[in-house]
């Protein structure tokens, strides 16, 4: 019987303790595979180099000017991605914690 007395207390730490907690694991490990993917440490790493590697005399630095022409919209549009799956990150854990409130306002017809 004391089991079902703490069920309440083991539901309250399962939901805003342990699954935020996997959640947040969950979402650090996607936003590590989307900067993978995107590669956009490598791109600011690589900032001042050429595009394609060009290093062919005369269009050494016509090269480096173009990469950081076509680097720099590459890097806004990642940043820009990055944001705005961040804020889907944001906006689902936010839900995800409110919802029994949500769930109790409803019901209680507030």
């Amino acid at each position: 019987m004391g089991f079902y007395l703490s069920l309440p207390i083991i539901f309250l730490k399962f939901w805003f303790i342990e699954a935020p907690a996997s959640i947040i694991s969950f979402f650090a490990s996607l936003n590590k595979a989307f900067m993978q993917l995107f590669s956009l440490p490598l791109l600011l790493k690589t900032y001042f180099k050429p595009w394609k590697n060009e290093y062919r005399e005369g269009l050494v630095a016509f090269s480096i000017g173009i990469g950081m022409f076509i680097k720099t919209f590459v890097i806004l549009v990642d940043v820009l991605l990055f944001l705005l799956l961040f804020a889907v990150e944001i906006i689902l854990t936010l839900a995800f914690i409110l919802f029994p409130v949500g769930a109790i306002l409803t019901v209680l017809n507030l």
